[in-house]
């Protein structure tokens, strides 16, 4: 009899030992679980603030580019005597020197015979290089000649179409002669860009 109610004490004890511990094993299953949650939904709110970010900062980004210009022009530019498209028209813009250009109706405000040049430069503001961009033209050079220059060359620009660019030793990339446009359009963003400069006759298509 004795023996049997020590049996019966150490089993109900043991039973009591051990929903303890499944409590505390639930208990701690549920703690977990709450932690995890709390780091998914902190880990999420980093991630959406990062993307937000990015976001903003794509937004802004357009290459250093000014996209409106004063509508002043070089002295010695002359007027295209027979452009393919004459102040007042609109074209559509085939070729995007940032994002959100192309496609977008262009309004032409002039349009000019010149020589235009890509360049490479190192801005004077110590920005990062700039490669191959899109255009100069040749009364934008500092003491330019009648001559056009020719790929290879370095000259000092006279520009202002992006940061650190007025004053800046370029070398040239390219040198086409043809007729660039002064152009006002708008973005996809919804940003209106007046006397843009300058896109060529090859990056315009009629509508």
């Amino acid at each position: 009899m004795k023996n049997k109610l020590v049996m019966g004490t150490m089993a109900l004890t043991l039973s009591v030992l051990l929903a303890a511990c499944g409590g505390g094993d639930d208990m701690g299953s549920g703690d977990m679980s709450d932690n995890m949650d709390e780091n998914m939904e902190e880990n999420m709110d980093e991630n959406m603030d990062d993307m937000e970010d990015e976001g903003s900062m794509e937004g802004m980004d357009h290459s250093g580019m000014d996209m409106s210009g004063s509508g002043e022009v070089p002295e010695g530019l002359e007027e295209a005597e027979n452009p393919t498209f004459e102040e007042g028209d609109t074209a559509i813009i085939t070729e995007a020197h940032m994002e959100g250009m192309e496609g977008a109706e262009a309004t032409i405000v002039g349009a000019y015979d010149t020589v235009a040049y890509s360049i490479s430069y190192d801005p004077t503001d110590g920005g990062e290089r700039v490669e191959d961009h899109k255009w100069i033209i040749h009364e934008e050079i500092t003491d330019a000649g009648e001559e056009p220059y020719t790929e290879g060359d370095e000259v000092k620009a006279e520009a202002e179409h992006m940061e650190g660019m007025d004053g800046a030793t370029v070398t040239i990339d390219t040198a086409v002669e043809t007729t660039v446009y002064m152009i006002d359009f708008t973005l996809e963003s919804g940003e209106e860009v007046t006397n843009h400069k300058w896109v060529t006759e090859d990056e315009l298509s009629a509508e």
